[in-house]
């Protein structure tokens, strides 16, 4: 495994191109674009003020920068760098920017979610969508780019409106069975569409493209509802993380829940692998000390090392009681996320800050637990294979994949916190993101 040097970095803003060829990143109003093998540079745009969004179109011709605080949008060309755009929503303001699945739209979304805007950049014309709500996931598009959903609100009722990419024109149109309807997501054969409500009304509603009601799950009444919502790659399963700290997970035939998944703080079964991170101190060698030691000498003699321990089951992870009296509490599943294969399920219980679960969904049992020393800032799955990269906000990153778990130790002076991290889409390498660097971390095929 090896480890590119620290570039500058804000906003979070580091992001592989779809194709992998590039790594766009952002240092304040400028936009730098590298190779994603060499990370040369390619070339380096000046924003009017500080980004703070960047999306590449699908074709990764283009990249879109949004300065949400001046309500523009300025947009680059890879092929042509002489070329941009500038897209001002003047005093309506901006909140949110995004590209269309062809690429040569752009959809702004005004301040108070007054309208959404579609800006054409082929021909300069301007279609607007009024009304859309403003909710966690509002805009929706089917992987294969040929339909958007959109969630708005009208006279008080939550609706759907689908849209057709091609033309934009308008396919159906229909009224939810919810109170304050929370996100929309596509199913990734796009053939349903999930509906959720607010987490003060337990309802998940299951559309069909032509707006027809298919299935409503509802698993109790009274108490905080839905956290987290995510379709499994071959749309067979929908997994619903709920504030009760449980995963209820629905089939594609029934739409019936067929399990429930518990996160207790005590891992009981024999047939679950508990892998603990451990932290061990340095032997110091005595005999390749100089005085003053080298940095490189120092850092690699001196620095807390860990490593992961196979614990005893049962085993009892670090729970933290949730204040009451507080908004947003810390309670429940807010993570989850399928494995590119389908067999496998990550979990992230906010009751348990430290733990990630791992489900194998061919048996809809629990396989593994990684415990770890700090909470688990984000996770995600290598795109080809069952392989998980976990970060903590240390300077260390995690893989797990069946064949075993290993920690990796990122090189380099400083305090690298690693808070998000992004696989490359060939599952080769990772981006690695802390508040004000980045690194590239080059994976080897037969690594864990």
């Amino acid at each position: 495994m090896n480890f590119s040097e620290l570039f500058k970095l804000s906003g979070l803003l580091g992001r592989f191109s779809p194709d992998g060829k590039c790594l766009a990143s952002c240092v304040q109003h400028r936009l730098v674009v590298r190779d994603a093998s060499s990370l040369q540079l390619l070339q380096l745009y000046t924003c009017l003020d500080q980004i703070q969004y960047i999306e590449w179109s699908s074709d990764s011709l283009f990249i879109l920068c949004a300065l949400y605080k001046r309500g523009i949008v300025q947009v680059w060309s890879l092929e042509q760098p002489a070329w941009h755009c500038r897209i001002d929503e003047g005093s309506a303001g901006l909140v949110a920017s995004c590209w269309s699945p062809d690429g040569r739209h752009i959809l702004n979304t005004t301040e108070f979610h007054l309208r959404i805007t579609v800006w054409s950049l082929c021909t300069k014309s301007v279609s607007y969508i009024k009304y859309p709500k403003a909710c966690q996931q509002g805009v929706v598009f089917t992987k294969d780019g040929r339909y958007m959903a959109v969630a708005e609100r009208r006279d008080c009722k939550d609706f759907i409106s689908i849209f057709v990419c091609s033309n934009w024109q308008l396919l159906r149109h229909f009224d939810t069975e919810t109170q304050d309807l929370s996100g929309i997501e596509w199913a990734p054969n796009g053939c349903v569409l999930a509906a959720w409500d607010t987490c003060l009304e337990y309802k998940v509603l299951l559309y069909s493209l032509d707006g027809r009601l298919l299935s409503s799950f509802r698993a109790y009444e009274w108490p905080l509802g839905v956290k987290s919502i995510a379709w499994s790659p071959s749309s067979q399963f929908l997994a619903i993380g709920s504030f009760d700290e449980k995963v209820r997970i629905l089939n594609h035939v029934t739409w019936k829940k067929i399990t429930e998944l518990d996160h207790p703080a005590t891992v009981a079964s024999k047939k679950t692998i508990v892998y603990k991170e451990v932290e061990k101190s340095p032997t110091v060698d005595t005999e390749r000390l100089s005085f003053p030691p080298t940095r490189e000498l120092a850092s690699s003699l001196f620095s807390t090392k860990s490593k992961y321990d196979i614990s005893q089951v049962p085993v009892s992870l670090q729970y933290v009681k949730p204040v009451a009296d507080r908004a947003n509490p810390k309670v429940g599943v807010g993570m989850l996320a399928f494995s590119a294969d389908n067999c496998f399920l990550a979990t992230k219980n906010d009751n348990i800050p430290n733990a990630v679960w791992i489900w194998d969904i061919r048996r809809l049992k629990l396989s593994v637990v990684l415990e770890q020393l700090c909470t688990i800032q984000s996770f995600q799955w290598d795109p080809c294979q069952p392989r998980l990269a976990v970060c903590t906000g240390t300077s260390r990153v995690y893989l797990w994949s069946p064949a075993g778990c290993v920690v990796v130790q990122v090189p380099g002076e400083g305090d690298f916190q690693i808070v998000s991290l992004s696989w490359h889409s060939s599952g080769d390498s990772m981006v690695l993101l802390s508040k004000d660097n980045f690194c590239v971390c080059y994976l080897e095929r037969e690594e864990v």
